[in-house]
């Protein structure tokens, strides 16, 4: 009788163990979802941040964080210096810039 039962167990731990790698499916499967639907799109558009920072160029009109509007005149390394009003320049930095607007644009300069 106890021969059975200690068969019986065994058999069921044994049954039991073999898909323990169907366990990490879901987890694959969630991090496979958050990758495409968050990771993947957030580098994309740090990469397109990049590129529009290395192609800013004297002249071009810009939208910085803040939500200033202006002309850039001048571009260093790492800042930028921006007309926002006839005579009125501020330097700002260049990561500051979210977007670059078509030319003419800003017309009350």
């Amino acid at each position: 009788m106890f021969i059975t039962h200690a068969l019986a167990q065994g058999a069921g731990a044994a049954a039991s163990a073999q898909p323990n790698w169907m366990s990490f499916l879901p987890l694959l499967g969630m991090f496979a979802v958050l990758y495409f639907i968050m990771i993947r799109p957030q580098m994309k558009r740090q990469k397109e941040h990049r590129s529009l920072l290395a192609a800013m160029a004297k002249g071009d009109e810009v939208v910085t964080n803040g939500g200033i509007v202006g002309k850039v005149t001048k571009v260093n390394e790492a800042y930028i210096s921006v007309e926002i009003a006839d005579g009125v320049e501020m330097t700002v930095q260049k990561n500051a810039v979210t977007a670059t607007l078509p030319k003419g644009t800003i017309k009350a300069l």
